[in-house]
């Protein structure tokens, strides 16, 4: 995920030029008005998504059992209802992916035939790694990897209370090589190649159209080969609304698992109890630190913290592979990928399915989230790939992260998972999801360091992810402008934390946060199907133009 501080990223030199086009921005609609408070209204974009989002805290917070039934009810018609939807949309984006690298399509250059990349290919790497990582590697990069060997071993098993089948890729039954290759080509499924072929296609957009045609740096652009002037009306207002809820609810689902594994955190290094009054605590203490952050502006307080953030995962990915079995994890990596190649057919198959709770509980989930986050990482890739082909573009979006997560879920889970094979060592195993990556550091050296150091990585990939997805909510809200009020940016912040608080105090908790996600994503999934269709026709312009 997305958690590099988008301000901190230096404007490539020539980005904000406006480059000739022939399409018109309806500047009347662009520029908005500034309210009493200090907002930037947009006209009906920030009214409508902001009075919903405090009309849903006071509703959540009013009625949290009725709000919690909800939730559920949401959750389980969804995922029942559109598995196979969010299935297929996921490999359409990745078969769009390649065929823009196979096609002519992809010599066309973000930024005009005469743009030269911004940054080297280290550089460009380093900020695609960084938005690899985030709050859902924390929280997943053990948890996951085990469930699903867990799964695989036995055939079934039961996970939060759910059975969970494991049709698509035929149960291990006791085989325990086998239920590691099968639970590992299922856990890289949901942080391969559809993932990250969901952001890619939201950011080639973001940069392709507003580098190459000079329109505002909001969802709505991408419409403009469809809708024309109208995406400057109505059509324009639906679809940045829902781009912000999407944003919002997504935001606040990876917010509420990092304030669970917090507190689980603490309360495994320093007996701070588990419960609602400190995962609020929580929420709230890292929005007012990411609230302060926005008021002085970031340059040099959360890119600093960014960094030194990206080098602690390092260190204690680096720590945590060369603890453990090193060589066992390198060899796994290269026999994990080629588990998750072969399988990877049964696992994308939408139609015809025997692991309902599989397909929906695990996978619908992700794409839906995914799909959420997908304005936020695809506007922070957009404003660093200036320069690139599109065939370059799309396959080191493709590639480079996606490499990335694969190791770190091979070294993570791993780990974790030759702890239970050669050591008998089950803590980790039998834990709940949010406490297990502090139970696998409990056999490996230095735990109280490695401990504290995953709580900080947590922490602060909080603080990051919060500040990060009010500026592009903001920058939504406010048409496409990066320099919209620090009111209104402040508005957005404090909200992030209220939905996530409140979700969590609802009667359903992380639940009624995977629920709120899955069903904001649904809508988008539409607008971003659509969203192929206009960036095809948008590269086919661009192709004539040249």
């Amino acid at each position: 995920m997305a958690d590099e501080d988008i301000q901190g990223i230096p404007e490539p030199e020539g980005a904000s030029d406006i480059i000739e086009t022939d399409y018109e921005i309806g500047q009347d609609n662009v520029e908005g008005s500034v309210g009493p408070f200090g907002f930037d209204i947009h006209n009906p974009v920030f009214l409508i998504s902001g009075l919903a989002i405090v009309a849903f805290v006071f509703y959540t917070l009013a009625l949290p059992e009725q709000a919690g039934s909800v939730f559920s009810w949401l959750f389980s018609a969804v995922t029942k209802g559109f598995d196979w939807f969010f299935l297929g949309a996921a490999n359409i984006f990745v078969i769009f992916c390649l065929i823009l690298i196979v096609t002519p399509a992809g010599s066309v250059r973000l930024g005009g035939t005469d743009a030269t990349p911004d940054y080297t290919y280290l550089g460009w790497f380093a900020m695609l790694f960084a938005a690899g990582m985030g709050i859902g590697l924390m929280f997943y990069g053990v948890s996951e990897p085990m469930s699903h060997f867990s799964s695989s071993l036995g055939g079934t098993a039961v996970e939060n209370g759910v059975r969970t089948d494991w049709a698509p890729l035929g149960a291990a039954e006791g085989n325990e090589e086998a239920a590691i290759r099968l639970g590992m080509a299922a856990t890289i499924f949901h942080w391969g190649l559809h993932p990250w072929a969901i952001y890619a296609v939201v950011a080639l957009a973001l940069a392709l159209f507003s580098y190459n045609k000079g329109l505002p740096l909001t969802i709505r652009s991408a419409f403009y080969p469809i809708l024309g002037d109208r995406v400057w009306g109505w059509w324009g207002h639906i679809i940045d609304t829902l781009a912000v809820f999407a944003t919002l609810f997504g935001l606040a689902t990876s917010l509420g698992f990092g304030a669970t594994q917090a507190n689980a955190g603490l309360n495994e290094l320093f007996g701070i109890p588990i419960n609602n009054t400190v995962e609020v605590l929580l929420i709230s203490g890292i929005t007012a630190v990411a609230l302060i952050s926005v008021l002085r502006g970031l340059d040099g307080g959360v890119k600093v913290l960014s960094e030194i953030n990206m080098g602690l995962a390092l260190l204690l990915l680096l720590f945590v592979l060369f603890a453990g079995p090193t060589l066992a994890i390198l060899t796994g990596f290269v026999d994990y990928l080629g588990a998750y190649l072969v399988n990877l057919p049964a696992l994308s198959n939408p139609v015809g399915r025997e692991d309902v709770n599989f397909m929906q509980g695990w996978t619908s989930f992700y794409w839906a989230w995914w799909i959420s986050w997908s304005p936020f990482v695809g506007m922070f890739i957009a404003r660093v790939s200036r320069g690139r082909t599109v065939r370059e573009f799309v396959i080191c979006v493709l590639l480079i992260p996606s490499m990335v997560c694969v190791l770190w879920m091979s070294v993570f889970g791993g780990v974790a998972i030759q702890q239970v094979v050669l050591d008998g060592y089950t803590a980790a195993q039998e834990a709940d999801l949010p406490l297990q990556l502090f139970k696998m550091l409990d056999q490996l050296p230095l735990t109280q360091i490695t401990s504290l150091i995953g709580i900080v990585l947590v922490i602060v990939f909080f603080v990051t992810s919060s500040d990060s997805g009010s500026l592009v909510i903001d920058t939504i809200t406010a048409g496409g402008k990066v320099d919209a009020p620090v009111p209104q940016r402040v508005f957005w912040c404090v909200f992030e934390g209220a939905v996530a608080i409140v979700l969590l105090l609802s009667a359903g908790g992380l639940q009624s946060l995977q629920s709120m996600v899955i069903s904001t994503g649904l809508p988008f999934t539409v607008v971003l199907l659509l969203m192929c269709w206009a960036i095809w026709r948008g590269l086919m312009a661009e192709r004539r133009e040249t």
